[in-house]
């Protein structure tokens, strides 16, 4: 198979589909693969690295999509690079189609094979290609809220740890999966005081038997709106897999939380869980309602390419390699949890959240798949 890895455009996103070191891996396998020159500079690799490696190298996007059998990204593809997708081509990359009918609409018009990293699921459960970036989105959420609680920025002038004798900063955490926990335990292991509120028991539970310094509650709009008053920064993580995010936090509470606080909506992918969130870029990664200052970058791990992207690539490229060794609709077809990451086909929705969100018809993805 014909594989394409485009540039990614999407503002500062310098993450790349495949590492060199998997490039190497398909053209042992027999597969060809088609690397945008200059796709893998963020992450420290040459084309000569990916030539190394078995790529051809292309210059053009144009010529990425007009060969290649399958696109592999990171990012959803933006207006210019919709524009090229062809009738029965497969693009393997984040969608977050829910709360972007705009892209949903391009896609379904495309005729393409869209299969979105953030709805493949594993026999264990869980959602394996989306874990590895919500570990990395977690842990630098942290970082982000301790960066902007200082005074520069115009906020609280609180250290995260706190000192001798002055209490750490309040870190309030909704949410409690995968983004939820890993900042919950970067938070406490750097000082701070934390709550996590989320909405079942379970991850709550294995939350504080790992740190009891964890403070935990289930999610209720009385603990919610408790917790917020106290908070200095609000990690947003909530996440209803493949659908939009629910929203936690009204506007109306902004006005009852610390003045200064600093909100940062990981859920902003698909939505964000603050009612007042919108999309974000890291050249322009934050603005202030009612003087609660607000971080909701939609692709926070790009920060990072580097580890972001050797993280993404040793979850995807099973994936990958299995649909260019079985063929895209053979794949499909053989895999349940690889399905499930089916989220358009030729034409039509095939993830009921998603169809439900757009108020669009949808077909089962296997019902869909029998006739292609």
């Amino acid at each position: 198979m014909l594989i394409g890895v485009p540039k990614e455009i999407k503002v500062e996103e310098h993450r790349v589909g495949l590492t060199p070191e998997s490039v190497r891996q398909l053209a042992a396998l027999g597969h060809r693969v088609l690397v945008q020159a200059n796709a893998g500079a963020g992450i420290g690799a040459s084309d000569a690295d990916y030539r190394d490696a078995g790529a051809a190298i292309e210059a053009d996007p144009a010529g990425i999509y007009g060969a290649a059998e399958l696109i592999v990204k990171v990012k959803e593809p933006l207006a210019p690079e919709r524009a090229l997708l062809r009738p029965g081509q497969a693009l393997f990359t984040y969608l977050h189609l829910a709360p972007d009918p705009e892209q949903a609409r391009a896609l379904l018009a495309s005729g393409a094979i869209a299969i979105a990293y953030e709805t493949v699921t594993s026999p264990q459960g869980g959602l394996p290609l989306l874990a590895p970036m919500s570990e990395v989105a977690g842990r630098m959420a942290v970082q982000v809220a301790a960066h902007y609680l200082e005074r520069p920025h115009g906020r609280r002038g609180v250290l995260l740890s706190g000192a001798t004798g002055v209490p750490a900063a309040a870190v309030l955490v909704l949410g409690a999966g995968v983004v939820g926990s890993n900042a919950a335990r970067i938070a406490s292991r750097m000082g701070a005081q934390v709550s996590v509120l989320n909405r079942s028991e379970a991850p709550l539970r294995r939350l504080a038997e790992a740190d009891p310094a964890i403070q935990t509650a289930l999610a209720t709009p009385a603990s919610i709106a408790g917790a917020l008053r106290g908070a200095d920064a609000v990690i947003g993580a909530a996440l209803v897999p493949g659908a939009v995010a629910p929203r936690l936090v009204k506007r109306v509470a902004l006005g009852e939380m610390r003045p200064g606080a600093v909100l940062v909506d990981v859920a902003i992918d698909q939505g964000g869980c603050f009612e007042t969130s919108r999309p974000t870029t890291h050249a322009q990664p934050v603005y202030v309602v009612d003087g609660i200052l607000h971080y909701c970058v939609a692709n926070m791990p790009g920060a990072v390419p580097r580890t972001s992207t050797y993280a993404l690539n040793r979850a995807t490229l099973p994936f990958v390699v299995a649909l260019a060794q079985g063929g895209i609709v053979a794949a499909l077809r053989a895999d349940p949890h690889l399905r499930n990451g089916l989220n358009i086909y030729r034409g039509v929705l095939t993830r009921r959240e998603i169809a439900d969100a757009l108020g669009e018809p949808c077909v089962e993805a296997s019902e869909a798949l029998a006739h292609g």
